[in-house]
């Protein structure tokens, strides 16, 4: 199925004007919404859009561009406007077409299903002779979302999460109209209207290490030392605060009872620097679990955490099943990675703390999966970055800058972002560019204004961000995981 959409207005058309608000920016809100959902949520789908941004676009200009593309179906956004008592929904069909025309029977299927979730006053299918709906070849609809001189209306229209039910109910209209199919992955069932998370259980092992060393030669000697002992071991290496250290590994065991009787064994043979580390390994289920973040160790003296195999991986194909992240060594969390919780997961976790935070979850997953990223994981550094999307700093809510991205410092506001999409799409981009040498794919136009400017793949994991993106920042990624962990751990 190809969807043309038509966010109406735009550059130096504003379209209707009040209440503080424009009409150009939220028909273009619902209209990349629209995009989002429905690219994210059903199979075989195709979107192409008149305008992506703030930009100038002629009615003829429009139509044409449609029209040449040939889209089963073309939708235009609209906010309407009246003398004040006027509110409510509605939306048009071309007056030439008749009753029983594909484009009145697409009316119906939508209209009841904008109207179940936008809060406004139901003001009836109508038809119309605008232009685009009158010049485009294909069935042709035009909403108007309330009216942006109406208090009752613009108050919703302020609202990030009222664009989104209303794009939703648009998504909703479509799919039914067109009978199309929604993805269905490991974390998602065909009955579901959003996706589910499989989440994991753990599995604790105890493991048994004899010393840890920043020389690997230190290391051979210890187990050349051991085997004369006749005891086993071998040298694992791992990286803690960014350099390589060189344990060496003695037996792991499924008990912790186990694991203490060994280590005193050991240390009565003189070894006192001997020490337990406790790993989590994951193994996926449907059932909702919460997690618990791998234990300290049992010793103190040498022992440094350990990342557990599944804590630190490239990023999984969408259909992979995801499983709940343990971030034994933050020095090894990776930026690239699935995202593990949901949208209304995040959403939620940051209205614990600021009921009125902005309902961005959804693009935090889009955009991660589509780049690769731990979105879930950015979500938490714009969360650090703005205190709970209250902006406390410098950088203020309309610019919708959640990373603080050209903010370096003093009364540097830096970059604004056209909206809430682009300023989640840029923080993403940011991040790929710290994250990996790859070309950045090219789906979405390239929105960060500081993409060339990074080095790029110079930070692979979040706390290598450390004295890049924040300056000092020395626990600056370290104060995102502890975030993103409290989030895992929340329990929704």
């Amino acid at each position: 199925m190809k969807l043309y959409l038509d966010p109406g207005h735009g550059g130096e058309d504003p379209g209707a004007q009040d209440n503080g608000l424009n009409e150009k920016d939220i028909t273009l809100a619902i209209a990349l919404k629209i995009r989002t959902i429905i690219l994210k949520d059903y199979e075989n789908v195709q979107v192409k859009m008149s305008r992506t941004s703030d930009t100038t676009k002629g009615l003829a200009e429009r139509s044409s561009a449609a029209n040449d593309w040939d889209p089963d179906f073309f939708l235009a956004i609209h906010i309407n406007s009246a003398d004040n008592s006027a509110q409510g929904y509605e939306d048009f069909i071309y007056d030439g077409l008749s009753d029983s025309s594909k484009a009145a029977k697409y009316q119906d299927i939508i209209h009841s299903e904008v109207i179940k979730v936008n809060q406004l006053k139901d003001r009836g299918q109508k038809k119309a002779n605008f232009h685009v709906i009158r010049e485009t070849k294909m069935p042709s609809l035009l909403t108007e979302n309330g009216f942006i001189s109406n208090k009752h209306d613009a108050e919703l229209m302020k609202d990030s999460s009222w664009h989104l039910k209303v794009a939703q109910g648009h998504v909703n209209g479509i799919a039914k109209a067109f009978n199309l199919k929604r993805k269905v992955t490991k974390e998602t069932t065909k009955t579901t209207t959003t996706p589910k998370i499989t989440q994991a259980t753990t599995k604790t092992v105890y493991t048994v290490y004899v010393g840890s060393y920043k020389s690997k030669e230190n290391a051979k000697d210890r187990v050349a030392e051991l085997k004369k002992k006749s005891i086993k071991s071998a040298i694992v290496s791992t990286k803690i605060s960014g350099a390589t250290w060189y344990r060496v590994k003695v037996a792991s065991y499924t008990t912790n009872a186990k694991a203490e009787k060994r280590l005193k064994a050991i240390e009565k043979l003189g070894y006192d620097d001997a020490f337990i580390i406790t790993e989590k390994t994951s193994t996926t289920t449907t059932k909702s679990v919460t997690q618990k973040p791998a234990a300290n160790t049992t010793k103190a003296a040498t022992a440094k955490p350990s990342t557990s195999t599944n804590s630190n991986t490239s990023p999984t194909p969408s259909n992979s099943p995801k499983e709940a992240p343990i971030i034994a060594d933050p020095g090894l969390f990776t930026v690239l990675g699935p995202t593990f919780l949901s949208p209304e997961q995040m959403d939620q976790f940051v209205k614990k703390v600021n009921p009125n935070a902005p309902e961005l979850g959804q693009f935090y997953q889009t955009y991660g999966n589509y780049y690769g990223i731990r979105g879930d994981v950015a979500f938490a550094q714009a969360i650090h970055e703005t205190d709970y999307f209250r902006f406390t700093g410098v950088v203020n809510p309309g610019q919708n800058n959640y990373a603080g991205i050209g903010a370096t410092g003093g009364d540097t506001r830096g970059a604004s972002f056209k909206n809430e999409e682009e300023g989640v799409l840029t923080q993403l981009q940011h991040l790929y560019a710290y994250a990996t040498t790859k070309p950045l794919p090219n789906q979405y136009p390239l929105v960060d204004p500081r993409f060339q400017l990074v080095d790029r793949g110079s930070a692979p994991t979040w706390t290598a961000l450390n004295g890049k993106w924040a300056v000092p920042g020395t626990t600056y990624g370290q104060s995102i995981l502890n975030l993103y962990e409290q989030m895992i751990h929340a329990g929704y």
